[in-house]
């Protein structure tokens, strides 16, 4: 039996003790992802103490997420601190639909919430963080913030810097800022879903530029800027969502050119850049004309709401900081707090690194599972691109799919106006471990391999 732990110097009931082992040896690197733990049997019969007692630790294990049990094979160190959604729709069994980070083991999210907390709670109380904060983070908050990022944007600075609730409402807020209804913004022919949704509640009209890739062409950027003027230029250079492609340095030269010339701005969205620390933002090439928006969403956890911008100056700041107070007034203090101290401590960087590990070793699992078929895809992104085989329509492929209990999301929802095609985002974070990953590549491969459905004509 490999795994026998001690609890004799712990305090609590006994089966308290086992479980506070289990997570302790785990956070100590004595107990690993996917390691098999002794049968409640054996560990009673070690420990010399009842079987009850061990039944209800696994029990409560099992509840907290940190161990999982699969049928016929025993129990075993969970691979991910995420629990099965409770809220699915039917018939959705496995959901690759949301681009959302995975939660490996080792990011330890769910003890460092607690041990964050209680650190603040000791520092200042949590009563300090219930009442009305300064719009956009205090001056200490965004301070820490400029701090952090300025590893990867040299110009940041607390005096440029607004904490916003989410980047959605980053984008909602510069669209409203930079444009009027009937006003062109230029994107990527296929781009994220919510600059889609902001744009249509707030009349701004989005118009697509070609894309290879490697991304936006810039050529084709700066005959859209001449034909257009548009008041904004809305980018995703890093692991662009959907297509996953990454900017060179050549092309972001290039279109810090183009928007210089159209005398125009960007708004340059970096959800993923942390995830491929490689790249550097368009930012630190015309920082006077780019809205930067960093979000903690796709790096630790969508509903912490926490997102960092950078605008080009400490006008633009003070003017986002108005908005922000008009629409929402302000983030979620005590989320924030949390997030300015794991930035203090150097917790969320190493939240992120265990995050970035896990969606290398997905992307791998899938470059294995789907060798044959054409997807884009880069080592550390949440997702990949697949390109549906010849003669299999989107839609066909996602119903079937969905009829299958397995959820992922047709090119229609990214294109901005031109013909959708026939591919599908495939989001790898959105599995609770690698297990239902495997799983879910099954019920895709299936499907890519059915023949093609005759539709029923009514």
């Amino acid at each position: 039996m490999d795994w026998i732990p001690t609890i004799a110097e712990l305090s609590g009931p006994r089966y308290q003790r086992i479980v506070d082992a289990m997570e302790a040896d785990i956070a100590a690197g004595r107990l690993v992802r996917g390691q098999q733990l002794p049968t409640q049997r054996a560990l009673a019969k070690a420990l010399d103490i009842d079987l009850t007692t061990v039944t209800r630790a696994y029990t409560e294990a099992r509840r907290r997420g940190i161990l999982e049990a699969r049928v016929g094979q025993g129990s075993f160190v969970s691979e991910t601190s995420a629990r099965r959604a409770i809220d699915l729709p039917h018939p959705v069994a496995i959901d690759l639909s949301m681009n959302v980070p995975p939660h490996p083991l080792e990011a330890q999210l769910d003890e460092r919430i607690i041990a964050g907390l209680e650190a603040i709670r000791q520092q200042s109380g949590l009563t300090a963080f219930l009442n009305y904060q300064p719009p956009g983070g205090s001056a200490h908050e965004r301070e820490v913030a400029a701090r952090w990022m300025r590893a990867r944007v040299p110009h940041a600075h607390a005096d440029r810097l607004v904490i916003f609730p989410g980047a959605q409402t980053v984008l909602f807020n510069l669209l409203a800022h930079l444009a009027r209804p009937g006003d062109v913004v230029l994107t990527e022919a296929l781009t994220f879903p919510g600059i889609k949704a902001a744009a249509a509640q707030l009349g701004v009209r989005l118009v697509g530029v070609t894309m290879d890739e490697g991304g936006i062409l810039p050529d084709a950027l700066a005959k859209a800027c001449r034909a257009h003027k548009p008041k904004a230029v809305y980018l995703i250079p890093t692991l662009h969502n959907p297509t996953t492609a990454t900017l060179s340095d050549e092309r972001r030269n290039a279109i810090a050119r183009i928007i210089r010339d159209a005398d125009t701005v960007l708004i340059e969205d970096d959800a993923y850049g942390l995830l491929d620390r490689s790249a550097s933002p368009i930012a630190n090439l015309i920082p006077e004309r780019t809205y930067l928006a960093t979000t903690l969403s796709k790096c630790i956890a969508p509903a912490l709401r926490v997102a960092f911008l950078m605008t080009p100056g400490s006008g633009a700041q003070q003017a986002m900081r108005s908005r922000l107070q008009a629409t929402v007034q302000m983030p979620a203090p005590l989320m924030v707090a949390l997030v300015t101290h794991w930035l203090e401590s150097g917790i969320a960087d190493r939240i992120i690194t265990a995050i970035r590990n896990e969606a290398i070793g997905r992307q791998q699992l899938a470059q294995r599972a789907l060798k044959g078929f054409q997807f884009l895809a880069k080592p550390a992104a949440h997702h990949l691109w697949l390109r549906l085989p010849e003669g299999r329509d989107r839609l066909d492929v996602t119903a079937h799919l969905l009829r299958n209990g397995l959820a992922v999301i047709a090119s229609d929802a990214f294109v901005v106006g031109g013909t959708p095609p026939h591919a599908a985002r495939v989001s790898l974070g959105a599995a609770r471990n690698r297990s239902e990953l495997t799983e879910a590549l099954r019920i895709l491969i299936g499907a890519l391999h059915k023949p093609a459905e005759i539709r029923q004509i009514v």
